[in-house]
């Protein structure tokens, strides 16, 4: 089979692998149909990734359709359509066992840690495979379960509710995900950007505001949005070394504070800021078994992976769907692979 493959930092390609097989009970073998680009794939490609390793089949927004099953699998069929989570986690550790299995001890995300999603079929653990309507959600959108899965992760960290405003920092794929989530919870969602396309697509996909900040200032328009409080909820998916104080700057006493970034670079951030208003200041990491939250969301109609996902690429052209991603995104939002 054919699988996309980051040899090193910026040198990808398309390759030939053994197509992988059932080897335990409790597997499933899955024809991949749709792919979608993550920038944690982007980081790969570019080496800014700190946690990935090489060379890597990358990808862990993906799905398709079952191909065959383990002997003791019957949470899924041959001919279901399936999402498939990529975390990987022991069961066995303090993190596990605590209700956090996105960040085991010895946790392995498919196609950061080990091989991923953009190749012709996979094989995953059944528990990680989730079936959903085709009538509800088409093939070619199966891969953004996955992405809208971390704003639910997110959503869940914040504990965000009907009563809150939210204030999501970057309005790219997953800056998009995380106000979608938010919304379909009751919440109201400020976003940021410094790209007027991107804020546009933003309001589309149902922001109840938005902010270009190289010609507003944000802290005013969040007392405007607040009534003179601060945010509720800040979410920085910018993830710069000086994006996580300037989130903990706009919030208000009691605030909750999430952080998305993946960089190893440090953030200067003074202990005073957090201490005297009591924030509550946690990351969120992938997900920990949302998908079958985001599948019955979306099944609903509250998500709209139609809106966000902008185009769709054979995985062949892998080269040029990465261009769009990085030096297109006044016009992309989440590039996608087909597979078929």
């Amino acid at each position: 089979m054919k699988a996309v493959l980051v040899e090193r930092p910026m040198e990808i390609r398309i390759v030939d692998v053994p197509k992988p097989e059932i080897k335990r009970d409790d597997e499933v073998l899955v024809k991949v149909c749709s792919g979608g680009i993550c920038g944690s794939d982007i980081g790969i490609y570019r080496g800014t990734n700190a946690l990935a390793t090489y060379p890597r089949i990358i990808g862990h927004e993906f799905g398709g359709i079952v191909e065959a099953v383990g002997i003791s699998v019957s949470s899924v069929r041959v001919g279901d359509h399936v999402a498939v989570d990529p975390v990987r986690a022991c069961g066995h550790c303090y993190a596990c066992t605590h209700g956090f299995p996105n960040v085991c001890a010895k946790l392995e995300v498919c196609g950061v840690h080990r091989d991923g999603g953009f190749s012709e079929y996979v094989v995953a653990p059944a528990k990680d495979v989730y079936a959903v309507d085709p009538a509800g959600i088409p093939l070619e959108h199966l891969c953004a379960i996955e992405p809208y899965s971390i704003g639910a992760e997110v959503s869940a960290r914040a504990s965000i509710s009907a009563d809150d405003s939210v204030l999501v920092m970057g309005s790219g794929p997953i800056g998009n995900c995380i106000m979608q989530v938010a919304r379909a919870k009751g919440a109201r969602v400020m976003m940021t950007d410094l790209l007027d396309a991107r804020l546009e697509r933003a309001v589309d996909m149902g922001a109840d505001r938005v902010v270009n900040t190289t010609r507003e200032d944000l802290k005013t328009a969040v007392l405007d949005f607040t009534q003179g409080e601060g945010m509720p909820v800040v979410v920085d998916s910018i993830c710069q070394d000086w994006s996580l104080d300037a989130a903990i700057q706009l919030t208000c006493p009691a605030a909750r504070v999430v952080a998305l970034g993946t960089s190893d670079k440090v953030s200067s951030i003074r202990q005073l800021d957090i201490v005297k208003k009591e924030l509550t200041v946690v990351g969120s990491r992938l997900n920990n078994r949302r998908f079958p939250e985001v599948i019955k969301l979306m099944s609903a109609g509250k998500l709209t992976p139609d809106k966000l996902c902008t185009s769709i690429h054979p995985f062949t052209q892998i080269e040029h769907a990465l261009d769009r991603a990085i030096n297109h995104q006044d016009e992309e939002c989440k590039v996608t692979l087909s597979f078929t």
